[in-house]
């Protein structure tokens, strides 16, 4: 494996941002995307110009779930006439100019009283390739919680909660967020291995939505861990545009047939290794970067992309495997619809 390519996966792997020659490389562009379904008879249902424009074009969600040394939720009782009086977690839309951390502080802020200090990404979730809400966790460093006197119009109050479906809830998609934080937060204290290291999205500014893919095999007769390559313009992991009226799983299972074919045999993501993220230079694009391992030897896997395998250092392969063992090595991503 080219040296360059390890350097860069090893960021990824730490959750860094890869340098900025890498930032906007696409291999399945959504105009190439269009042309594959054009020569199948089927009309395409995007426009391939098309621009993530934050609140116009793509509406990203930022969610925190908060747990005190009591296990106690942080909750707030919502102000807005559609669910006035209910509960939920501090969430709402980011904002032009915001990254992740910062908008999913601000929102706590506003809407708990309590300042906290973002410490990592729990989960991804998605619906269609416009819809995203990055769910993150932290630490309170400060402020008090909203009382009904200091009620306004984004929210009426806060508090902590330990069973929040006691609570009039706003909506139940929130439990899964909360079970899963409350996972995160018992094997920390128990130090229990296999869990993915403390991340936040990185920093990185992108013009389009992309899914960077790395995806990796074993080879039968060596028994080493190999992982597809690009070589279409400079060695690096292969990259798509995610297709913003379809489902992410509508557009890796895409990618996948373009690299290997139609008979693509079974494969399996395995969740989020790295979030890139960075508006300051008015780019509403991202970078999610996905796990996925073919359960059948390289010997087995044709491909028909501009793609080859490469094997990687034992040690590297050896942690990618263990990445694969454990379902809490990767940030879950959860596909709506």
């Amino acid at each position: 494996m080219p040296d360059s390519v390890e350097e860069n996966l090893q960021r990824v792997l730490k959750g860094l941002p890869l340098d900025a020659d890498e930032a906007e490389i696409c291999d399945f562009t959504l105009e190439e995307q269009n042309e594959a379904l054009e020569s199948q008879g089927i009309q395409p249902s995007v426009d391939p110009k098309y621009k993530p424009i934050l609140c116009e074009t793509v509406m990203y969600i930022v969610a925190c779930v908060i747990l005190n040394e009591h296990d106690e939720v942080l909750m707030m009782q919502e102000a807005k006439k559609s669910c006035s009086g209910k509960w939920y977690l501090p969430a709402g839309h980011m904002e032009k100019g915001e990254n992740i951390t910062t908008a999913c502080e601000r929102e706590v802020l506003e809407e708990t009283g309590m300042k906290i200090e973002c410490t990592t990404l729990l989960m991804v979730e998605t619906a269609r390739g416009n819809w995203m809400r990055f769910v993150l966790t932290g630490k309170v460093v400060g402020g008090n919680l909203k009382t009904p006197a200091e009620a306004d119009k984004e929210s009426l109050q806060a508090k902590w909660v330990k069973n929040v479906n006691e609570l009039d809830l706003r909506a139940s998609d929130i439990t899964h967020l909360i079970d899963r934080a409350r996972v995160y937060y018992a094997a920390k204290k128990s130090s229990e291995p296999g869990w993915i290291q403390d991340q936040l999205p990185a920093l990185r500014a992108y013009s389009k939505q992309l899914l960077r893919l790395v995806v990796i095999i074993k080879k039968k007769a060596t028994n080493r861990v190999h992982i597809l390559l690009s070589e279409r313009t400079s060695w690096h992991l292969p990259v798509c545009e995610i297709h913003p009226t379809k489902s992410l799983h509508s557009t890796l299972r895409r990618f996948m047939v373009e690299l290997f074919g139609a008979e693509v045999p079974a494969h399996r993501p395995y969740g989020l290794l790295s979030v890139e993220y960075d508006p300051s230079t008015d780019k509403d694009g991202l970078c999610l970067t996905l796990l996925v391992a073919f359960r059948s030897p390289l010997e087995e896997v044709p491909i028909i992309g501009k793609c080859v395998w490469h094997e990687t250092t034992k040690d590297l392969g050896d942690h990618l495997l263990q990445r694969v063992a454990s379902r809490n090595a990767s940030f879950p991503l959860h596909v709506i619809r």
